[in-house]
């Protein structure tokens, strides 16, 4: 499996934000792919399995990664995925929950089987982003100011304000 790509746009507050989203699936061989995206980031997205204690282990080495290579300020939000599959759960969500207050970042079960907290947490984070660029429109430039969103488990998202 390669690297999928889809684009969501979501309206925060009347303004449509474009999300790029590049889901890698957390396979190592796009690793250098990703640290060279994480530069013009202003949103990454950490996506774990509530089934698998293996991939919470590892968005430590991407919170790493994040803090190495991604820009200062960087909005990060961190996702345990497959909450449908709460009876296969290995990942407690108070230890998600832990992690999430330790990096001063939101946190958000999801099922993508069953969209539950899908919208609500694109929408977080395009908020905050929206908020940290301070809400400007295109109009000075002409284009609207670009950002990425990154996973480090899961997925890579590009996010264009505007």
């Amino acid at each position: 499996p390669g690297i999928d790509f889809k684009i969501r746009t979501v309206d925060i507050e009347g303004k449509k934000i474009k999300l790029q989203v590049w889901d890698t699936a957390g396979q190592e061989r796009f690793k250098t792919i990703t640290t060279a995206y994480y530069r013009g980031a202003m949103g990454i997205i950490l996506v774990y399995d509530i089934t698998d204690e293996k991939s919470f282990e590892n968005i430590q080495n991407w919170m790493k990664s994040i803090k190495e290579n991604a820009s200062a300020g960087v909005e990060r939000l961190l996702l345990g995925n497959k909450s449908d599959m709460e009876a296969k759960r290995k990942v407690p969500r108070e230890q998600a929950d832990k992690l999430a207050r330790e990096h001063g970042i939101r946190f958000f079960e999801t099922s993508a089987k069953s969209s539950m907290n899908v919208d609500e947490a694109f929408s977080s984070l395009a908020r905050d982003i929206l908020l940290k660029s301070g809400g400007r429109r295109a109009g000075n430039s002409g284009k609207p100011p670009s950002a990425d969103l990154k996973t480090g488990d899961k997925k890579n998202a590009k996010c264009s304000l505007g």
